[in-house]
């Protein structure tokens, strides 16, 4: 039988996109079902029962797609498909299975869902592989309910563990240990969620690009060459509350106007150094908030991310003295306290050569790009080759009831999956 290596004709790939657009739809309607929203929008936070009866659904999914189920303490859902030469470092592919509060169904469920519909037409067409090939349906990443992110991705990289959460409680003031306990899971419940370096031979994660470079320019897939490091702060500026209508202009400390004076220089200045850098001025708190009160406290949010460490850095530092100055110049006092950090991860650039191949043998129109947003193949990339590959987003919206992707786009995101999982599965690559 011909690999999928070979050259694809029109004829069979087009009969095989077809057969992939239904296997992710229907998966990924499956999953929309489980969720507490109503209407449109999808919410499945972790450890909720919708989240749970989501996870055991997927479970009976692989099991009756000939992979073999299994949990670990942590949440992380497994679907193996058994290789012929054990001993050789599994491929694992997959994305997250919670959502952010009212979201869209295709952030984190499509790269689960695209992983399914890949191993399932391989084992089909092709047989048990060399190494066995992993589809995971990751507990947590969006940190939607808990004050923490990558909980799944996390615990199996050993960048998050069981003492990080102890003391972790949700909006409603429910333990994070509680409510993992409450669906069935915990230190000890199932295997250990750490992997050891060295089991796992590559990580490869299909996600929407949630952006609309893809779209705008006409393309059908990202292959990501980097995700952005990050850099997160509070900036308080103090100034002096008076009376709104006796306090003069020329005397006014106000601290309102000196945080705009910073939200503008913060936005020319990252729109000069162009893309990737952005930076955003986020929630704003105004005090004492009233219509007839000079603003005498301000508290807002920073948010800075670039892909190349230097010059996040660099520009981290010159926001932060044009922040001073600006407030010196208005007589107001200064703060910034760095609350997160995530240093920019690059791709493994043998995974990017072997999408940018798959890409190309295909057919399939693909640039290099940088992602913007976090994902868990950053936690992965620190135990093992990782890669990332974007379908489009439509009008780039996502986290949203309207975040959408055309089925024919998902499905040939899919394709471009299942040829490097033949190549790394059923070819050994990376042995």
């Amino acid at each position: 039988m011909m690999g999928l290596d070979a050259p694809l004709s029109e004829q069979t790939k087009e009969e095989l996109l077809q057969r992939l657009e239904m296997l992710v739809m229907n998966l990924l309607e499956e999953l929309a079902l489980y969720s507490s929203s109503e209407g449109s929008g999808v919410t499945r936070l972790l450890f909720s029962k919708e989240w749970l009866k989501a996870q055991q659904a997927l479970k009976e999914i692989m099991g009756n797609n000939g992979l073999v189920p299994s949990f670990d303490e942590a949440g992380n859902l497994y679907g193996t498909l058994q290789g012929s030469q054990a001993e050789l470092p599994a491929v694992i592919t997959g994305s997250h299975i919670d959502t952010v509060v009212n979201g869209g169904r295709y952030d984190g469920a499509y790269g689960i869902a695209a992983a399914l519909a890949a191993v399932q037409y391989l084992r089909e067409t092709y047989g048990p592989p060399l190494r066995s090939i992993e589809v995971v349906s990751l507990s947590e990443e969006e940190g939607s309910r808990f004050p923490m992110a990558y909980w799944g991705s996390g615990s199996i990289t050993g960048e998050r563990g069981f003492a990080d959460i102890a003391n972790l409680e949700d909006g409603d003031g429910v333990p994070f240990l509680q409510a993992m306990k409450a669906c069935g899971f915990g230190e000890g419940s199932a295997r250990t969620a750490l992997r050891e370096k060295g089991s796992m031979a590559a990580f490869i994660e299909l996600h929407i690009e949630q952006g609309a470079v893809l779209e705008r320019e006409g393309l059908s897939v990202g292959v990501v060459d980097a995700i952005v490091g990050q850099r997160r702060f509070v900036v308080t500026v103090t100034g002096e509350a008076n009376h709104a209508g006796t306090t003069p202009m020329h005397m006014r400390k106000d601290a309102l106007e000196g945080a705009c004076a910073m939200v503008i220089l913060l936005r020319e200045e990252a729109a000069r150094h162009g893309e990737p850098l952005v930076a955003t001025a986020g929630r704003m708190t105004v005090h004492p908030n009233v219509p007839n009160v000079v603003p005498g406290k301000v508290e807002f949010t920073v948010d800075i991310r670039h892909s190349d460490p230097v010059r996040l850095e660099a520009f981290c530092g010159w926001f932060s003295e044009a922040f001073r100055e600006a407030a010196n110049h208005r007589g107001l006092a200064f703060a910034c306290a760095e609350w997160f950090r995530e240093e920019p991860t690059p791709m493994d650039s043998r995974l990017k050569g072997m999408l940018d191949a798959a890409c190309g043998g295909l057919g399939v129109s693909y640039r290099r790009m940088v992602s913007g947003a976090g994902h868990d193949a950053q936690m992965f990339s620190r135990i093992c080759p990782s890669a990332m590959l974007f379908v489009p987003s439509r009008g780039g919206i996502s986290h949203s009831p309207e975040e959408y992707t055309a089925p024919s786009e998902l499905a040939v995101g899919a394709l471009v999956l299942a040829k490097l999982l033949y190549r790394l599965g059923y070819e050994g690559e990376l042995a």
